[in-house]
C-alpha cells in the first residue's frame, strides 16, 4: 500500500540537512503517535550499552515493531525526534546515520538533540515519532 505521507522540499532551504523540511498526510489520514522506542531488549534490560549506534539501531527495531501493532511500515512516519544522552555531536551523528539509513528515501522530517539523561539504566539513545495511514 502506498504510503499516505507527502514529503516536501524547498529549494529555498538548504540541502545540507539529510531530510525532509516538511511532511503532509491527507485529512482523512489515521495519525499514529509512537511513545519513544527505547533500546531494550525483551527482558528489559539495555541493549547496546555505551554504543550509540547499536542502540539506535534497536530503537528502530523497537519502534518497526510498534508501527507494525499499528498497522503501519516506517514508511509511514511523517516526523521523527532522535533523542541522545551526550553534548558531544559526534555521538549525535552516530545515532543520527543509523537512523537517516533506516529511512533511507524517506527521509522525513526530523529533529536531533542532545540531552542531559534518559529514563532507562545506561541509555543513550530514544527515538519518537508520528505515522500517517490510510485505511
Amino acid at each position: 500500500m502506498p504510503s499516505a505521507v507527502t514529503l516536501i522540499r524547498s529549494s529555498a532551504l538548504s540541502s545540507a540537512a539529510e531530510y525532509a523540511y516538511a511532511a503532509t498526510a491527507p485529512a482523512d489520514s489515521r495519525l499514529i503517535f509512537l511513545a519513544g522506542s527505547c533500546p531494550l531488549n525483551e527482558d528489559g534490560s539495555t541493549a547496546g550499552v555505551g554504543d550509540y549506534a547499536a542502540q539506535a539501531a534497536r530503537c528502530i527495531e523497537t519502534m518497526t515493531i510498534a508501527l507494525h501493532a499499528a498497522s503501519a511500515e516506517l514508511t509511514d512516519v511523517i516526523s521523527t525526534r532522535v533523542l541522545v544522552a551526550s553534548s558531544r555531536q559526534a555521538d549525535l551523528v552516530a545515532a543520527w546515520e543509523v537512523v537517516r539509513d533506516a529511512f533511507g528515501e524517506h527521509d522525513v522530517p526530523s529533529t536531533l538533540m542532545g540531552v542531559t539523561v534518559l529514563g532507562y539504566d545506561d541509555q543513550l539513545v530514544e527515538i519518537e515519532a508520528v505515522a500517517a495511514v490510510v485505511d
